[in-house]
């Protein structure tokens, strides 16, 4: 009995210290109810209770609360609200005041939240980076699809944004489809640090916004899908950002050989061109990238493209030699 009682006291709370890091955090707190003594093993160690996984749960908002009031919980330092449901702005008003941590919150692809507002950057700005990233370096989304998460974010938020993260690398707007040339150029213009921009259905801005982005020297991804506004003028502007590594321009209907040639002749490290559905450009723009980008490119598409004559695989291999993916847009 001595030795039994010493199993269950000492030999399994150790073991399941051991197993928990591995599982996920929901087996885990499972975990607990095996016995008193896995309950305050497991409960005091920090490293188990630094992540809060609330994905795809509903009732989230007021899980989130619950937990924060537990001591457990007082080393967060990762909320993952991904497809959650049922959060509100009362939530995150309460989630500033309660936080004793630097969190860092990962809301990306929200489900069912249709409640909250506009001002829930506000209410997070300057209290949390928005994101996660290994790095720690802000990694913001705002990414809006059928309702979803943020998809009243206005200007004003943007503003607010570019004045608390300035030193921002990766920005992914899709479908933010209320924001406007202003908005965006004030972030542009307040983190001009960024590498990645993502402004996927986004056909409202103009040629505006589209020189600023020149002005990235840092930029490295940018994805225009949709950008029916983009004209040659603003494509000669991007081309500055010389170390371009993948660039989406399909739906760019307004772009001729013109805007692509520029594109050529300044970004020579391209591995990704999309120029699905353009039927301003030709063969010419084809032969103008081969010469600057042949030796990069890995994916082009240009499917759609019925201005480009020569435009089968073996064609295309002949001016791109390590071409292996010639269709984006799908």
């Amino acid at each position: 009995m001595a030795a039994d009682e010493a199993w269950g006291r000492e030999t399994v709370p150790r073991v399941m210290e051991l197993v928990s890091p591995r599982l996920p955090q929901r087996d885990a707190c499972a975990l607990l109810a095996i016995s008193p003594w896995c309950y305050r093993a497991l409960v005091t160690n920090p490293k188990l209770w630094e992540v809060l996984d609330l994905r795809e749960m509903k009732n989230a908002g007021d899980r989130l609360i619950s937990a924060l009031s537990l001591a457990r919980y007082r080393h967060l330092k990762l909320l993952n609200l991904e497809f959650a449901q049922d959060v509100e702005d009362r939530h995150f008003v309460h989630l500033k005041e309660m936080a004793r941590f630097a969190l860092i919150l990962y809301f990306k692809n929200f489900k069912g939240i249709d409640r909250i507002q506009s001002f829930v950057p506000k209410a997070l700005i300057g209290k949390f980076p928005i994101g996660i990233e290994s790095s720690k370096i802000p990694l913001l989304f705002l990414h809006s699809n059928g309702g979803l998460i943020l998809n009243n974010i206005s200007d004003k938020g943007m503003w607010l944004i570019a004045n608390s993260y300035q030193g921002l690398k990766k920005l992914n707007i899709t479908r933010c489809v209320k924001l406007t040339d202003n908005g965006l150029k004030e972030v542009l213009q307040k983190c001009s640090s960024l590498e990645s921009l993502n402004l996927y259905a986004l056909s409202s801005f103009t040629d505006k916004v589209y020189k600023e982005i020149g002005l990235l020297s840092n930029l490295t991804f940018l994805d225009l899908c949709g950008a029916q506004n983009l004209s040659d003028d603003g494509l000669v502007c991007i081309s500055r950002c010389r170390g371009l590594t993948y660039l989406n321009l399909t739906w760019c209907v307004r772009v001729t050989d013109a805007g692509v040639v520029a594109i050529a002749q300044g970004c020579w490290s391209l591995e990704l061109l999309s120029l699905f559905g353009i039927v301003g450009v030709t063969d010419a723009c084809l032969e103008a990238l081969s010469k600057s980008c042949s030796h990069s490119l890995t994916t082009l598409d240009v499917n759609g493209c019925i201005g480009i004559k020569r435009r089968s695989r073996d064609d295309l291999l002949k001016l791109f030699p390590f071409l292996t993916c010639f269709k984006v847009h799908s």
